[in-house]
């Protein structure tokens, strides 16, 4: 390290000593795990630096080992431009899903079915993938993936995880970023738990969620409290081209550089190797000290990785092969009712809590009446619970042979238990619904907070803690009350000062001037989403309009039934509901009407009877800008790819929109290719 002349030499040479002994044990220890001195020598070494760096500031570095116990709070994350995009990885499941990937690639590379490809395994950690820059051998920025291009800046968080080098060795590149992902071990997890409920605080469902929350502090102290460890996976940006032949050589280096590599990683031959191992983790995984989900195969050789190329969202040379959904057996200690915001009545098990998947899991919804009947579910019974990634945990059977003599079956209640009015049934009885409407408690709540969410007013600010808060103040009764509120009220809420006050009424004026489609889609017309709530606003312009159709007028637009014009009618004919809708223009919600007349015929737009779908994140404008402008051209934009699907346009990190687009045939474009096909309409 260079000297710095304000300092005398003999401290200068003290302390680059120092530096040097600290990041050595801290190798041996966090990446290596073969300490060389004792913990409290450790500590004598760190409190002499931190004595030196006191005495002399201008020793103190953004590569010192002091960075390592966090700075002062940053008031938000800035962003960080990927030099290269963080990309997702496509998935398998099964052994022909492996041999299909080996066959693939075969053909991408030019080799004939019958020779073999060497693979590098690795386990797939369920943790945060994060990119760390490093230049002339310092640590420069670290920014998680984000959307795959822009990530956000959590390099001081980064900076405490003891594993993590902030200064690399002379032979390193000059430019050289590094991918990793940053997980919490079990024992680390359990040990923060226990600190956390002692001091009545929050606990963790999971070690990912732990360290997300830890990643994602504001006060790096926080972070530096916290058990987060990181094995590196791969490199991006790497000035030295000739660094390394294959991904496990570029691997080896890295680690002889100290970062910290997974221990588990092999290289393997063929579909076969691969297969081994994968059998091999799935039986070591439950001993593990950390989260894996599955294993990744990438190609070895980096020649033909370049040669196979990418696809819109993912390396066609690396495939997550997923582990099957975990399935874990508990009781049903009750099953209850939830009331959503439209009345719908929902059966929920109360289970004895269970760790499956990931996650501790304690609820899981029953759906209707026609589940609970083909389940043949009771309170007390045991039951089996599956999941697998990020999937909703769902009862998948019930033991019969477990049933207890004191099982109880569940009787849907008659009256709503919110409000005690009367439960009806609809869709052939499946359905159960609450008819107290706007003076339901519970669906008032859920009303509110359906009608301030992103996609529908869109109030920064007013989530579902502070809804509760001001329902239950008696403040707001219903969505128009909201625009009723002023500062002396919101002061008398729980965790509200001055300034927050001010804020949330400046964010509740400024959605005063909505879209049509997105006024109606907040006001939560039963089953009215927001591809209908832009048809029925193009379609008659105006609330007034809409309010004076039928239910045949309604029924003659495409894609709704007769239960949605229905609905519909039944909502703008409801006394309450037409109130609502007075007091909110009485209070200056002023939505901004369409001249349909104007409007052209939709037969005529060149995109006509064309269906789309979007998938994983668009930079250049964003998902709901390009919906616009599909819409605008007359395409029909849903959420779910089908055989009748046109187009499913790919961004990046995408999920399995893209994967059923590919297995059903259907025409896949990049945003690339989706701004050029803007361009030839303008």
């Amino acid at each position: 390290m260079s000297e710095n002349s304000n300092v005398p030499a003999a401290i200068n040479e003290q302390y680059g000593d120092l530096v040097l002994k600290i990041e050595r044990h801290n190798n041996l220890y966090y990446t290596l795990d073969n300490p060389s001195i004792s913990d409290f020598e450790y500590d004598r070494l760190m409190q002499r630096l931190l004595e030196l760096e006191e005495q002399y500031p201008e020793l103190r570095s953004e590569s010192s080992p002091s960075q390592r116990v966090g700075s002062s709070p940053l008031e938000s994350f800035t962003q960080i431009q990927h030099r290269l995009p963080m990309l997702s990885l496509s998935n398998g499941f099964s052994d022909e899903d492996i041999h299909d990937f080996n066959r693939r690639l075969l053909k991408e590379v030019g080799l004939d079915e019958a020779e073999r490809l060497d693979y590098v395994a690795e386990p797939k950690l369920d943790g945060l993938a994060v990119s760390i820059m490093y230049e002339h051998g310092r640590l420069v920025y670290a920014a998680t993936r984000g959307d795959g291009k822009v990530g956000e800046d959590i390099t001081k968080n980064v900076k405490t995880i003891r594993s993590v080098p902030l200064s690399l060795p002379s032979t390193a590149p000059d430019e050289l970023e590094v991918r990793g992902e940053i997980f919490m071990p079990h024992a680390g997890f359990a040990e923060l738990n226990r600190v956390q409920a002692s001091e009545n605080k929050k606990v963790f469902v999971n070690p990912r969620n732990a360290a997300a929350g830890s990643l994602r502090q504001l006060d790096s102290r926080i972070t530096a409290q916290r058990p987060l460890d990181i094995f590196i996976y791969s490199i991006g940006r790497n000035s030295d081209v000739s660094f390394a032949e294959t991904h496990f050589l570029s691997l080896q280096k890295l680690g002889e550089m100290g970062f910290p590599i997974c221990p588990l990683i092999e290289q393997v031959a063929g579909v076969d190797g691969c297969l081994d191992y994968f059998s091999r983790l799935s039986d070591e995984r439950a001993e593990l000290d950390y989260e894996i989900d599955g294993i990744v195969y990438k190609l070895d050789r980096l020649d033909l990785q370049r040669s196979a190329g990418f696809i819109a969202k993912a390396p066609r040379w690396a495939l997550a092969h997923k582990f099957p959904a975990q399935e874990k057996s508990t009781r049903v200690r009750d099953i209850e009712v939830q009331v959503g915001r439209t009345g719908a009545i929902t059966p929920v098990a109360r289970l004895e809590p269970l760790f499956v998947g990931g996650v501790t899991v304690s609820n899981v919804t029953l759906h209707n009446r026609s589940e609970i009947k083909r389940l043949d579910i009771r309170v007390n019974d045991t039951v089996i619970v599956r999941r697998a990634g990020d999937v909703i945990p769902q009862i998948v059977k019930v033991n019969l042979e477990k049933r207890p003599s004191d099982s109880v079956e569940f009787t849907f209640p008659s009256h709503c238990p919110e409000c005690g009015s009367d439960v009806v049934l609809e869709g052939e009885g499946v359905i159960s619904r609450c008819s107290g409407g706007l003076i339901c408690g519970a669906q008032v709540k859920q009303a509110i907070a359906h009608f301030v969410s992103r996609k529908a007013m869109d109030i920064d600010g007013l989530g579902e803690r502070i809804v509760e808060m001001l329902v239950d103040a008696s403040f707001v009764k219903t969505v128009a009350d909201l625009y009723k509120l002023n500062i002396e009220q919101l002061l008398t809420l729980d965790g509200f000062a001055q300034k927050s006050a001010e804020n949330l009424l400046e964010a509740i004026s400024s959605s005063k001037k909505p879209e049509l489609a997105k006024l109606l889609f907040a006001l939560g017309v039963p089953q009215v989403g927001e591809t209908t709530a832009e048809q029925l606003a193009v379609t008659y312009g105006s609330l007034e309009a809409l309010s004076d159709a039928d239910q045949a007028a309604l029924e003659a637009l495409p894609d709704i039934g007769p239960i949605v014009a229905k609905n519909i009618v039944q909502f703008f004919g409801d006394v309450n509901n037409r109130k609502v809708i007075k007091d909110l223009e009485d209070n200056g919600v002023r939505y901004q009407k369409i001249d349909v007349s104007t409007l052209p015929d939709i037969d005529d737009l060149p995109l006509s009877g064309k269906i789309f779908v979007l998938t994983g994140g668009l930079s250049s404008m964003g998902r709901t800008d390009a919906k616009k402008k599909l819409q605008s051209l007359g395409a029909k934009v849903t959420g779910s790819v089908s055989k009748k699907t046109s187009v499913v346009v790919v961004g990046t990190d995408a999920g399995s929109k893209a994967d059923k687009a590919e297995a059903l045939g259907v025409a896949m474009i990049d945003e690339a290719q989706l701004t050029e096909l803007f361009s030839d309409f303008d």
